[in-house]
């Protein structure tokens, strides 16, 4: 189907809108969901296509982000969730809504996250440690740094972060939290930048992978994405459609091997899609974005138990 043009928020570009719209191919009257509102592009177009006898359940935790919704949204076929997306299931039975027509995700965060030195996300910015998605949940990323020992951090930092300094940063961070506690994004991004070497050719920042992590453990990120893979099956109608945005390899590991291996899925996308060189030299984020799509199968495999 050929991209549409949308009247967004200035200066806000969601990532491969183009693609997620000719994949996940809403209709007029379908009830898709948004896991994951941000800054309502996403969610914009999809209430367009579905129309005024459609609706688009849009899923949020930061209540910054519902709260510039209602009013950017307002109007529109939307109906605003604040949830994680992994709880999809519980919200449609409190809606009575059996199934829905298509599921969308994207994983990253927004813009307006980054640039609100408050949240800690940007750590060129002198905001507190923070990471959390929902300001009200627990723990905060300095109570992790400044909490767990140098084993665990180590590990933390390994897993979610495929940081191969790892353990090198957690001692550093031990150390010193001994004289004065980590309490901004940029104290701990210094002290990062002390512990990894850098290539001269290397364009990403060497406290990325270890803000990834934090942020992944803060928010169990992890944890949600493969709960609502495991869930969206049967959340989806026969025939309908997730697609999943992801921006490093440990998400679009889970997506990968979910859509493969779960047979009520139908993989439509063999590899990834990645944004063209046009969407990333407008918009430097989605060069690392790669979108699966699969299908809820109209006929399930044989032997395969059905909930």
């Amino acid at each position: 189907m050929p991209a549409r043009e949308f009247s967004l928020s200035p200066g806000h570009t969601p990532v491969l809108l183009a693609e997620v719209l000719q994949w996940l191919q809403p209709q007029p009257g379908q009830t898709i969901v948004d896991g994951t509102l941000g800054q309502g592009g996403h969610t914009r177009a999809l209430a367009d296509c579905v129309g005024p006898d459609g609706q688009v359940l849009s899923f949020d935790l930061d209540p910054a982000a519902l709260t510039a919704a209602e009013a950017v949204l307002k109007g529109l076929p939307i109906k605003l969730v604040t949830a994680n997306f992994c709880e999809l299931g519980e919200v449609l039975a409190q809606l009575s809504i059996p199934a829905v027509d298509g599921l969308l995700l994207d994983l990253g965060l927004s813009s307006n996250q980054l640039a609100d030195a408050s949240r800690g996300f940007s750590f060129d910015a002198d905001g507190p440690l923070d990471l959390r998605f929902n300001p009200a949940a627990h723990p905060s990323a300095a109570e992790l740094v400044n909490r767990l020992g140098a084993e665990e951090l180590a590990n933390l930092i390994f897993r979610y972060g495929e940081e191969r300094y790892s353990r090198r940063i957690a001692r550093r961070i031990v150390e010193r939290r001994q004289q004065n506690p980590l309490a901004t994004a940029q104290e701990l991004a210094e002290l990062v930048r002390a512990c990894v070497p850098r290539s001269p050719r290397e364009r990403t920042d060497p406290a990325t992978r270890t803000f990834q992590a934090l942020r992944i453990a803060v928010n169990d990120e992890l944890g949600s994405l493969e709960r609502i893979l495991r869930d969206a099956p049967e959340l989806l109608r026969p025939g309908g459609r997730m697609a999943v945005i992801s921006f490093h390899s440990l998400e679009d590991r889970l997506v990968k091997r979910a859509f493969a291996d779960d047979p009520r899925f139908e993989n439509l996308t063999r590899k990834p899609l990645v944004a063209a060189e046009a969407e990333v030299a407008c918009n430097p984020r989605a060069r690392s974005a790669k979108l699966r799509v699969a299908t809820r199968r109209v006929t399930p495999l044989p032997n395969y138990p059905l909930r």
